[in-house]
């Protein structure tokens, strides 16, 4: 089994991260306690937040790829999409 590791970064407002690639995380605001992000990943990757992973193991069913009907992430507000750059 491969194990895990975390990476711990500092970034600011209107600054990213990139995984893989495809996958690119953007911090649009942060205020108080709260932190506002932006994830930018091909449909076919499941973006959901983690506690509506716990819900779906107890029954309840996720949309597929943790995307509703619209292709919106599960659980988020949407925003214009983001053209390659």
């Amino acid at each position: 089994m491969r194990e895990k590791v975390m990476l711990v970064l500092s970034r600011r407002v209107g600054e990213e991260i990139v995984i893989a690639d495809n996958i690119r995380v953007r911090v649009l605001m942060v205020q108080r306690k709260t932190i506002r992000l932006g994830i930018t990943a091909p449909k076919s990757i499941p973006v959901v937040r983690q506690e509506l992973l716990t819900r779906g193991n107890q029954g309840a069913s996720l949309p597929a790829g943790g995307r509703d009907s619209e292709g919106q992430i599960s659980g988020c507000e949407s925003i214009e999409p983001v053209g390659s750059e």
